[in-house]
């Protein structure tokens, strides 16, 4: 999450770009392969909005998202995260239950291991209307990010384990590639893997080699592990680190905090008001629910699968 400032603001090769003019959507996920477990009571009352959107997917739609700050350190980098995050739209609740999608997993696999339906885990409701999953869909009202949607999707019981942020970058015009073979040109991404692995990707167009013009999209990708001799960790022993010298940066402000709840409140709302109608179901061990497919859809665009 760091590097994600590092690769913003250290990098004249993409801050530039880095705006409504070039990027056409932003997609970002927490995917869990682990089901609830021992964790019903508590989940049950809570639900993956409350327990994933507000603190985890905010914090990396903040610092994608967020302006410059005017230095590196911790008052100045959670002003502008809270900035971002008080421009995020607040939504009416019929536009809450039209740019969202909630969901529970029924029985399935998750890698070749069964997996029970949600309803049948201990100290859950046989009759609960808790999400498991939930994919929004956000807009972001500055200058930076007018037009330009933000998904995020987090949910348990998926078909892998995947903490990332994609950028979809624009098409570049077609007109020069008619009378060609080629029907389409591949979709431009950069993406920042966050966990299990650590790198950012670039996918492009690039000439199949020959002698007509064939185009492939192609990526590139840099892993930590093969430049770093970093041992592995699992965030807190950064954060209690972080404690320990006083350097807030990676830690949430009241004003940023109080934001991010706005932002979620109508879904709470709507979804409270509608009770079990509108949640939707998916099998243990697949992408998540058909409907999340469809929020994307409808704009034209798709979710990057989870492999």
């Amino acid at each position: 999450m760091q590097n994600i400032l590092v690769l913003r603001f250290a990098n004249g090769l993409f801050e530039p770009v880095w705006n409504r003019d070039h990027i056409d959507h932003v997609q970002i996920t927490v995917a869990e392969a682990l089901t609830v477990g021992h964790r019903g009571r508590f989940y049950d009352a809570t639900g993956a909005l409350r327990d994933m959107v507000p603190n985890h997917l905010f914090q990396l739609l903040s610092l994608v998202a967020m302006e410059p700050p005017a230095r590196f350190e911790a008052n100045a980098v959670r002003a502008e995260k809270a900035e971002l995050l008080d421009a995020t739209q607040v939504q009416s609740e019929a536009d809450a239950m039209r740019n969202s999608v909630r969901a529970q997993y029924r029985a399935g696999y998750v890698a070749n291991q069964p997996v029970e339906d949600y309803r049948r885990t201990k100290d859950v409701s046989p009759e609960s209307a808790t999400e498991t999953y939930v994919a929004l869909k956000l807009m972001i009202d500055n200058w930076r990010w007018a037009g330009v949607p933000f998904y995020l999707r987090t949910g348990k019981a998926l078909r892998s384990q995947r903490t990332e942020v994609a950028v979809k970058f624009k098409q570049a015009p077609f007109a020069m590639f008619r009378g060609t073979p080629i029907d389409r040109l591949s979709q431009n991404f950069l993406v920042l893997g966050i966990q299990p692995d650590e790198c950012i990707s670039l996918e492009f167009n690039a000439k199949v080699p020959g002698p007509t013009i064939s185009i492939a999209g192609v990526g590139m990708t840099f892993k930590y592990e093969d430049y770093f001799d970093a041992a592995p960790s699992t965030g807190y022993e950064t954060l209690i680190y972080d404690c320990m010298i006083g350097d807030a940066i990676l830690f949430q402000r009241a004003d940023g905090i109080e934001a991010g709840w706005r932002v979620v409140q109508p879904f709470i709302d709507a979804w409270r008001h509608a009770g079990a109608a509108g949640l939707a179901t998916y099998p243990a061990g697949n992408d998540g629910p058909p409907e999340a497919d469809e929020l994307l859809a409808r704009d034209g665009r798709r979710w990057r699968p989870l492999e």
